[in-house]
């Protein structure tokens, strides 16, 4: 069994911890792991390889991860935008041999009953085998109308629904033969395709000119324009409502999406008042607050049920039970910055870099480019630059010289100049970056050659 895991998604129910740089499913949430770790241990258990169909930006989080699990077999599949789930398996799909049964689950979900999900994935398997679409059924535990629901007799779906009302929601759960619609399913590859070329024949057919057009060295690589040429939709509304090869699979195994604040108030570890347990928290007459925040104490006095969220650059608090409206606070701020896309420290495929300070005129950068690594070959037309090495030696090219800048050492990039930074040692190279100009956005930049291809 192969598991596509499908890394879509910004996470924007859960801003400001995540950007569209660093979405929800690579934040380390859980003990120093994040949900998109937690995933594919969860299921390399069972699957023989991960097939990781992401974006460009989220394949180097994903590599940089499971490089931390150690975790080997991994295939990637990369989309230049995204048109939602039913495109993303289907060239998943494409690139595997008919016969083999894939696992689809999002990236982003927690699952705690291990035991019950090795029971579940079994029987979905043994469906699969059989032909038939399966889809999990995750067992209500409360009326939520955040969810759509599948309605079920015995394993055979009856219907799918959209999220309901709380008053239906409230029904549903009252008849129990209905479940939330989990996103996750099991299939043999070939199955799923010959179903999307029936009911879909569009996305089928646009699907398989993107694949056969497709880069394959490494990984799989969508053109950008075949890509746009594919229906946005959702494998529910392009396969799974449609189809009358659907299992449906009942699934009480602690799952969660965590998708919203008020759904990870649920998964963290409390203390004596109900408070999310955080050494930086100073509590005096507080009770039941998700409290977030590792850079500075958060004090809090005579409040109770509150979301407070504290990052380096955005702070959110909000009442529990409203955190649902996070997305629209993205879309305000949107409108005049850049804190829904990026952290102040923003991780890219060479390393990382901190923005220590950003003024009118100048920023200032920390900088870490990893061992083997270089930027790209690059100039920029508003902005002037100087590093400064603190750790590691830097090989520097500007124009048509090359050398090495060593600790202590800096030199200085004009307006302009092509120039390109590498690390060729065996330790991070560590520098300050002081740029000076009229405009210092990140878009200020023109890449003449680049090892990632971006």
């Amino acid at each position: 069994m192969t598991n596509i895991i499908l890394c879509g998604g910004n996470g924007t129910r859960l801003w400001p911890i995540s950007r569209s740089l660093m979405p929800k499913q690579f934040v380390k949430l859980f003990n120093e792991e994040s949900l998109f770790q937690l995933t594919v241990k969860r299921n390399a258990q069972f699957c023989k390889e991960q097939f990781i169909v992401s974006n460009t930006e989220q394949y180097f989080l994903a590599l940089d991860q499971l490089k931390e699990l150690n975790v080997k077999n991994n295939r990637y599949l990369l989309e230049p935008i995204g048109r939602n789930t039913a495109p993303a398996i289907a060239l998943g799909c494409m690139a595997l041999d008919k016969e083999t049964v894939v696992l689809i689950t999002p990236s982003d979900h927690l699952i705690k009953n291990n035991k019950k999900y090795a029971k579940v994935l079994q029987k979905a398997q043994a469906l699969a085998q059989e032909d038939y679409l399966v889809t999990f059924g995750i067992t209500p535990t409360f009326a939520e109308t955040g969810f759509g629901y599948i309605e079920a007799k015995d394993d055979d779906v009856k219907a799918f629904h959209e999220k309901p009302d709380f008053d239906t929601a409230t029904e549903y759960l009252k008849k129990g033969n209905y479940y939330w619609n989990s996103g996750m399913f099991c299939f043999k590859a070939g199955v799923f395709l010959e179903e999307l070329e029936k009911y879909s024949p569009e996305i089928y057919k646009n699907s398989q000119e993107a694949f056969e057009n497709a880069t394959k060295d490494e990984m799989v690589r969508i053109q950008y324009d075949d890509m746009l040429k594919i229906k946005e939709d959702s494998i529910d509304y392009a396969v799974m409502e449609k189809s009358t090869k659907v299992k449906v699979v009942e699934a009480d195994i602690g799952w969660s999406d965590v998708g919203s604040f008020d759904a990870l108030y649920e998964e963290f570890p409390k203390d004596e008042n109900g408070n999310t347990k955080n050494k930086n928290l100073v509590a005096i007459d507080s009770n039941n607050n998700l409290v977030l925040g590792t850079q500075k104490v958060i004090a809090t006095v005579d409040i109770d049920d509150l979301i407070i969220v504290d990052t380096a650059d955005a702070l959110l608090i909000s009442k529990k039970g409203s955190s649902q409206k996070v997305k629209n606070i993205v879309h305000e701020i949107k409108k005049t910055t850049q804190l829904h896309h990026i952290h102040l420290t923003a991780h890219r495929p060479w390393g990382t870099y901190t923005v220590l300070e950003d003024t009118p005129g100048y920023k200032i950068k920390r900088i870490v480019v990893n061992p083997g690594k270089r930027l790209s070959l690059q100039k920029h037309f508003h902005r002037n630059e100087h590093w400064i090495v603190v750790s590691g030696t830097a090989t520097v090219t500007v124009g048509n010289e090359t050398r090495l800048v060593r600790p202590n050492e800096s030199t200085y990039i004009k307006m302009g100049e092509v120039h390109r930074l590498a690390n060729e040692g065996k330790i991070p190279v560590v520098l300050i970056e002081a740029q000076v100009g009229e405009y210092t956005g990140e878009d200020d930049i023109i890449r003449l050659e680049d090892d990632f291809e971006r």
